[in-house]
């Protein structure tokens, strides 16, 4: 039978629309292959997506920033404030109630006098220190007795600092008495005063003498003669992010975290 010409356009009109059907269930497969499947809200990674105030210890200073930007990367919708400062100073921030979702220090001891405002905290690196002297090591610091050299300029972490504290634990056990021109608020300000040919020499961690080693040469100490210095991670408790502050200390541990950490020279936890 031969359709009439308005026959025609029907039937071709009911075979497109056929058509289609199919097509539009395979583009909307296909958006869902491009985006991962993801709602907008969250990241490829199913962590919730938020605004995060992290508050570190200044040693984290470099690392962090590099690990930040890769966080946000594979977490789309995340963004990261880092706010860095000796251990004692973000302990008492977080005691005064400043609003922040993680926190990060240096050492056990600063961690444990905010316990009841933290989850558990996890043990992310390690560290030790070392002497950082100018570029070329000018004045021929060998090792720590040196440093009780009183021509010498000699800068030192506060004690209430955990570098300070590493620095008179390691000083007392090898019975050296060093008399530093400055007691500064954190390592990052030691390291400073190295840099800018203010001190001679001064005592930081390994990571901040290979942050700078450009303008600082390092003096190993003797592992017998050192101290190790721990680096916990816990969210807060009163973070408005919870579950995004959680995957974020948990990735730290992860070995994407981990190789970030190790690149920069901080050691296993």
């Amino acid at each position: 039978m031969t359709l009439a010409p308005a026959g025609r356009r029907t039937a071709a009109a009911v075979l497109a629309a056929a058509l289609l059907v199919p097509l539009a269930a395979c583009g909307s497969d296909d958006t869902k292959k491009d985006t991962g499947g993801s709602p907008a809200s969250g990241s490829a990674s199913g962590a919730p997506a938020a605004n995060l105030t992290v508050l570190a210890a200044a040693s984290l200073t470099d690392v962090f920033k590099e690990a930040g930007a890769v966080y946000e990367k594979s977490h789309p919708g995340t963004k990261l404030t880092f706010s860095f400062a000796g251990s004692q100073e973000l302990v008492a921030q977080v005691s005064q109630g400043s609003p922040a979702d993680v926190l990060v220090t240096a050492d056990t001891k600063s961690m444990d006098k905010v316990r009841a405002d933290t989850g558990t905290p996890a043990i992310i690196a390690k560290n030790r220190l070392v002497i950082a002297t100018g570029e070329g090591n000018p004045h021929k610091v060998d090792d720590l007795k040196d440093l009780a050299d009183t021509k010498l300029k000699v800068v030192l972490a506060a004690p209430e600092v955990p570098a300070g504290k590493y620095s008179k634990q390691i000083l007392d056990k090898q019975k050296i008495a060093v008399k530093p021109v400055s007691q500064e608020p954190n390592v990052r300000a030691v390291l400073s005063k190295v840099e800018l040919g203010e001190a001679d020499a001064g005592l930081v961690y390994r990571t901040d003498a290979e942050s700078a080693k450009d303008k600082v040469d390092a003096v190993e100490i003797p592992d017998d003669q050192n101290a190790v210095a721990q680096y916990p991670a816990a969210t807060l408790k009163e973070s408005k992010n919870a579950e995004a502050a959680t995957a974020f200390v948990a990735w730290l541990s992860s070995p994407e975290g981990q190789k970030i950490l190790q690149d920069a020279g901080f050691q296993k936890p």
